[in-house]
């Protein structure tokens, strides 16, 4: 005879999306400290070898560091990130750096490449705050109209230097099509014809 086991679990009143959200969210979290925990762990499994007079670890885990919101598609995401201790003198010590979350992180790459797609689609610095709010949720901090104005300095100097960049000694192949759009509709859109063509 087989055995039937079964488990309830309790869910928040909120929507289905809210719910399937925070389950991801949570997912992640718990994903991201677990990769986390493996990298110190293995960093300093690399240094056990380092020992003092005593035959002690010299390189071992010291707690976390303060806890930390990262924004992330899925709305912001708490992250402890492991402490290691190097108790070497100050010449021979190697600090230990999380190559998944660096030092200043606050927010993920899908989120930098979000912003500067809103402004291309015309979304004001002052209304930035309430679109973010609604794709990441009301909690998504961290993206204030002062933030994006200073993003915003920094495109703008990129574009300059890529501007006046040196093009000597490449070639570049392109089509340049030009057409003219007339107001008989034949479909639902009005019809593109070509009119010139240069290679």
């Amino acid at each position: 005879m087989q055995e039937v086991t079964t488990r309830t679990v309790s869910l928040s009143s909120t929507s289905t999306s809210d719910v399937l959200t925070e389950i991801l969210r949570q997912g992640a979290q718990q994903m991201l400290a677990t990769a986390i925990e493996a990298e110190a762990a293995d960093w300093i499994e690399q240094h056990s070898h380092v020992l003092d007079g005593s035959g002690r670890r010299q390189v071992v885990r010291n707690g976390h560091l303060p806890e930390r919101k990262i924004t992330t598609g899925l709305g912001e995401i708490e992250v402890e990130q492991p402490r290691v201790h190097d108790r070497r003198s100050q010449g021979e010590r190697k600090r230990f750096t999380s190559k998944i979350l660096p030092p200043y992180l606050r927010k993920t790459k899908s989120i930098e490449e979000l912003i500067p797609w809103l402004y291309l689609k015309g979304v004001s610095t002052s209304d930035f705050c309430e679109a973010l709010g609604a794709i990441l949720g009301p909690d998504a901090t961290g993206l204030s109209a002062s933030t994006v104005t200073r993003l915003k300095s920094c495109w703008e100097d990129e574009y300059h230097e890529w501007n006046k960049r040196s093009l000597e000694g490449k070639q570049y192949v392109y089509v340049w099509a030009d057409g003219i759009h007339f107001n008989i509709r034949l479909e639902e859109d009005r019809q593109c014809i070509l009119t010139d063509r240069n290679y």
